[in-house]
């Protein structure tokens, strides 16, 4: 028997790795004989460097950056076993848990950490780059990040304008003559979850900048300061621009659908531009990035379909399954594939929500909680590793009695 095990992380208690690892466990206590194959997964959020690493054999790399409030951050990143790639979370050097809820203010935020990851990535000789577009604390359209790579950001007398999202408002012209010449060599691949464009009542400041300690004025301020930044990239890229400016590719769609006017390239409605605080729209235009759905990207780099392909059985699993799982989640994304090659799939959760049927409906076969009855939240967080144990042993224990009411001859 072969049993794929590819869960998204428990938030708040178990990494993705760590989770896979607890349920083969608790299945290979029953099933001792059977290939379990330790998929971690995550879909472009917190988790996706951890997921990609682990799966792939490859190695975790600590660089100091520069955090979302300008102070040094020790961030991680990751190059993939295949030596060539590189993952990068902006959560990691840009990400809101790195500044206390009394510090962050997105008007001033920066994403220039994220550019000094990225930095780091082609000076270790990486020549593709997943970037993970989420959990950031700033609003800056990515121009940090930018700033990190060799882009400058001018006023109309010249003068160089200081970090966050608000300062852009003053913009009169981007100088990318010493934009990193190594960019235009490297494929770099945003991968977010969101779907969100840069302006308007979906758009980064709109949606975003409140979770991230934005009052309604501050969100007006962003929203007229994004605007302006989207005015002048778009007119330079008009005019002279030194890479390919791409857009985002669809989950079932292998090119990338560019939003245009007839004057040009129209940056600031192609879906996801918005990710990361406008972070997306920024990779696009100076790293000539693709953006792409976070768990696709993820599934790919660590070879999930070969393997499920093969599979007598898909476990999945998160934190918490409901309704909204189906809605870009990574469990989901799993399952869909599985049902491509026709696999039957499990899912296993911390908790169960509302409307939690619905999910069988659209691929998932059964949902399991760990929790074996009544336990305080606090309890259920500090012995998750044992209680997902235990969950698989359940698990491959009903497995054991549908195969012997088959009646199977190779039941252990």
């Amino acid at each position: 028997m072969r049993i794929v095990i590819a869960p998204d992380s428990f938030k708040g208690s178990l990494s993705a790795a760590d989770a896979a690892a607890a349920l083969a466990r608790g299945m290979a206590a029953v099933f001792p004989r059977a290939r379990i194959m330790l998929k971690p997964v995550a879909d472009g959020g917190e988790g996706t460097v951890e997921a990609l690493v682990t799966a792939t054999g490859g190695r975790f790399v600590d660089t100091e950056a520069t955090g979302p409030d300008g102070r040094p951050v020790r961030a991680r990143w990751g190059i993939l076993g295949d030596g060539v790639t590189a993952v990068v979370e902006v959560a990691a050097a840009s990400g809101l848990v790195l500044v206390p809820r009394g510090r962050r203010n997105p008007l001033t935020a920066t994403s220039r950490g994220t550019g000094e990851l990225i930095r780091a990535a082609l000076d270790a000789g990486c020549r593709r780059i997943i970037v993970g577009l989420g959990g950031s604390a700033t609003n800056d359209g990515g121009a940090g990040m930018a700033r990190a790579l060799g882009a400058r950001f001018l006023d109309a007398a010249g003068r160089e304008l200081p970090p966050g999202g608000a300062a852009l408002s003053g913009l009169d012209r981007i100088d990318v003559s010493g934009l990193d010449p190594r960019l235009a060599e490297t494929e770099i691949i945003g991968a977010t979850d969101v779907t969100s464009p840069l302006l308007g009542p979906a758009g980064a400041s709109a949606v975003f900048g409140p979770q991230k300690g934005a009052s309604p004025e501050d969100v007006r301020r962003l929203e007229a300061a994004l605007t302006r930044y989207a005015d002048v990239l778009e007119k330079q890229l008009r005019e002279d621009w030194p890479l390919p400016v791409k857009g985002l590719i669809a989950a079932d769609s292998p090119e990338p659908e560019q939003s245009k006017t007839a004057a040009g390239p129209d940056l600031r409605h192609v879906p996801g531009a918005g990710a990361a605080g406008g972070l997306g729209v920024g990779l696009m235009a100076f790293c000539g990035a693709t953006l792409r759905p976070g768990a696709p990207v993820v599934f790919e780099a660590i070879g999930l379909e070969a393997d499920i392909k093969h599979a007598s059985l898909v476990i999945t699993g998160e934190g918490k399954l409901d309704g909204q799982t189906a809605f870009g989640k990574a469990p989901m994304a799993v399952a869909q594939l599985a049902k491509k090659h026709g696999k039957p799939v499990v899912a296993v959760a911390g908790t169960l929500g509302g409307d939690v049927e619905r999910l069988h409906e659209l691929g998932i076969d059964a949902v399991m909680a760990t929790a074996p009855g009544p336990i305080p939240w606090k309890t259920s967080l500090q012995q998750a590793p044992r209680l997902l144990e235990e969950t698989g042993r359940r698990l491959a224990r009903l497995l054991r009695v549908g195969m012997i009411l088959q009646g199977r001859e190779d039941v252990p």
